[in-house]
């Protein structure tokens, strides 16, 4: 297939434009449609790709890394520069002392040590909109406490805080518009971050469950070390995966309040309600359209046959509203019954390391949010994410303090 095309056997109904929809609800409408009309789609964008749309789909294919494998494209668009870091570029087995080095930091106990200073940095940082009464909350607070969060997590010196919070956000708008020379000199910014980490914890090593850098440095797969070139490339993915779905979430989070006033009302009367309530944030408003994978064999589903290279999208956000396994796919339930089915932080040998973190870092995003206010209302035009993420990644909000 060359970049572009059509593969054989796909009708022109079959051929599809992600960025046709300009809009968020434009963009679940044409998932809605796909996942009817034509569940596994193609787009001629971006060199061309296949989505997948239906949950079942999605899962069975995030379940099944054998066929279904990260180290040829794991998002579309890709890289500008075609750069590979482990561990999300990575199949087994060399993927996996990558993850076992991250996930060994991010256990109950230790994230929930975090929450406290946590707390403080989401106080402080959303002190200034409180203040003046509003601003961007996607835009600001919401990519400057998820940097405090990464700081946290990867032990940074706090006064890179401020810097990696810029850094990421020029590098994320940068890769959307694929423009390469800002994501390259963002990119060697954060490169820089990870080698001087490196450098640090070479000289004073830290608890490995304490310590992403640590943890990385102690494993050693076959009785070797990993190379250091690996290491800091996957400290480089660490600090910007964190940074690219939380201004995206929270801004799609104070959208749906500002349109539901009786449910902000109720998490702010109830916080004990906003670990459900963010589940279902979770699923209707999942952050990332979904990423790719390239399937190692010919493969045939619903009648189309996919081939080795061809990306292939797993398209998390629609396979959260799919109807046939969330009942009004449309509407927020809380405590919907089947509810850990959703997809938004993945699935499988691949699925979001950080999810509890990501998961400890919004509730306490919202529930200060809300402690702070007694209203928060959108007053301005709300822009629209486009691929690879899907939602909301500036929303101007008026808000009221709370009495």
């Amino acid at each position: 297939m060359t970049a572009g095309s059509t593969p054989e056997g796909v009708p022109s109904d079959g051929d599809f434009d992600p960025d046709g929809a300009r809009s968020v609800r434009e963009s679940l409408d044409m998932y809605g449609r796909l996942r009817a009309e034509c569940p596994v789609a193609y787009s001629g964008r971006y060199g061309g790709f296949w989505a997948l749309t239906r949950h079942a789909d999605v899962a069975a294919a995030a379940g099944d890394p054998a066929t279904f494998i990260s180290s040829v494209r794991a998002v579309v668009p890709s890289d500008p520069r075609g750069l590979r870091r482990p561990p999300l570029n990575y199949d087994a087995p060399a993927h996996t002392p990558y993850r076992r080095a991250l996930d060994r930091t991010l256990q109950r106990a230790r994230v929930a040590r975090l929450e406290p200073r946590l707390r403080e940095h989401a106080a402080r940082e959303l002190t200034p909109l409180v203040e003046r009464g509003g601003g961007d909350v996607a835009q600001e607070f919401g990519a400057r406490f998820p940097a405090w969060v990464t700081t946290e997590w990867l032990n940074l010196d706090p006064s890179l805080a401020p810097e990696l919070a810029v850094t990421a956000a020029r590098w994320v708008r940068a890769w959307r518009e694929l423009d390469r020379d800002v994501v390259n000199a963002m990119s060697e910014r954060m490169y820089g971050i990870a080698r001087d980490l490196v450098r640090r914890r070479r000289a004073d090593p830290r608890p490995v469950e304490e310590d992403p850098a640590s943890s990385l440095l102690a494993e050693r797969p076959d009785g070797e070390p990993l190379e250091e070139e690996h290491i800091v490339g996957a400290l480089r993915q660490c600090l910007v995966v964190g940074m690219v779905a939380p201004p995206i979430l929270l801004g799609s989070i104070c959208v749906h309040l500002s349109r539901d006033q009786a449910l902000q009302s109720a998490l702010r009367e109830n916080p004990a309600l906003m670990s459900a309530a963010l589940e279902e944030f979770l699923r209707l408003h999942t952050p990332y359209r979904g990423f790719a994978r390239t399937v190692s064999r010919e493969i045939e589903l619903h009648g189309r046959r996919i081939r080795p290279e061809e990306p292939v999208t797993l398209v998390y956000a629609s396979a959260n509203r799919d109807e046939t396994v969330f009942p009004d796919p449309e509407e927020f339930v809380l405590d919907r019954p089947n509810i850990t089915a959703h997809l938004a932080f993945g699935r499988g040998r691949h699925a979001c390391a950080g999810m509890p973190l990501a998961r400890l870092s919004m509730r306490i995003a919202v529930q200060e949010l809300l402690r702070r206010t007694s209203r928060i209302e959108v007053c301005g035009p709300v822009e629209s994410a486009r691929m690879p993420e899907i939602g909301a990644v500036s929303v101007p909000v008026r808000l009221e303090p709370a009495r």
